[in-house]
């Protein structure tokens, strides 16, 4: 099961990533639409979704057992605390980016509020996502 789950959070890191995106761009390119953003939405379900399956990854895992060995492991450190700090910032961002836009009272005000959420949120999940050629080198796509 957890490789399963591996490879779905593998492959539902990229739809988080490219809705964030479109969300971002939609929101700078139409200023109108900023307050019903589609792509907003499935943003913020995309990392929902990503987020329910890194819990069931991180509870998987055998990392609680000796926890100062894995504060000690900068690649064990790094996805147990840095990496869910990161996207859980991230993933809260978008929430409230979300519905800050949704709640403005002007087109320009949902746009001002989507582009900064959304932009924000976005780099966060960049920055916290492992590429390869960092300390750990996870491949762009699993199989």
């Amino acid at each position: 099961m957890h490789d399963l789950v591996l490879v779905l959070h593998s492959w539902v890191r990229w739809v988080a990533i490219i809705t964030g995106v479109l969300a971002t761009v939609t929101a700078f390119a139409s200023p109108s639409g900023a307050q019903n953003n589609r792509w907003a939405r499935f943003f913020t379900i995309s990392l929902d979704v990503q987020f329910l399956l890194g819990i069931i990854l991180l509870l998987t895992l055998n990392v609680f057992s000796d926890f100062g060995a894995t504060m000690r492991d900068p690649i064990a450190r790094f996805y147990t605390v840095e990496h869910e700090t990161i996207m859980i910032v991230a993933i809260a961002l978008a929430h409230v980016g979300r519905v800050r836009a949704r709640k403005a009272s002007t087109p320009a005000a949902a746009r001002t509020q989507s582009l900064i959420f959304f932009g924000l949120s976005t780099l966060l999940l960049l920055v916290g996502t492992p590429w390869p050629g960092m300390r750990d080198s996870r491949p762009l796509f699993r199989l």
